[in-house]
């Protein structure tokens, strides 16, 4: 069973961008999944670093549409994404140290991020840049 489930509340309808939020769904799963059947440390940085490179580069994507059409909200946006990631690099230097910090605490931390995240937001952007013609 897939810890997170794409809905169509998710969309913000930028192809692009839902697209992305399709694969961190993914990634998010395959973390998951990987760290239920007990996989080995090797396979678990393998999909954390997978899942970390491929959040910079969605929230990259995210920014330059901000910074290209001049979203209002550019700067509240930046902030939490860069948050996130430095939440998870923190995290992933911990767990390539040896600490076991890749929990279900961790998963739905994760989980509830993308949603409220996604849903509270990105959701906001989209009919932003709808209207400049972005889709």
């Amino acid at each position: 069973m897939a810890l997170v489930d794409w809905k169509e509340i998710y969309k913000v309808n930028i192809i692009e961008v839902d697209n992305q939020h399709k694969k961190l769904v993914e990634l998010i799963n395959s973390l998951h999944d990987a760290l239920k059947i007990g996989k080995g440390k090797e396979v678990l940085s393998k999909v954390l670093s997978e899942l970390v490179d491929y959040t910079v580069y969605h929230f990259a994507t995210e920014e330059k549409y901000f910074d290209t059409y001049e979203y209002p909200e550019t700067a509240i946006h930046k902030k939490q994404h860069c948050d996130l990631v430095e939440q998870v690099a923190a995290l992933q230097k911990k767990f390539e140290s040896g600490e076991k910090v890749l929990t279900m605490d961790v998963m739905n931390f994760l989980r509830d991020w993308l949603h409220d995240h996604i849903v509270g937001s990105d959701k906001n952007f989209g009919p932003y840049l709808n209207g400049k013609g972005v889709y």
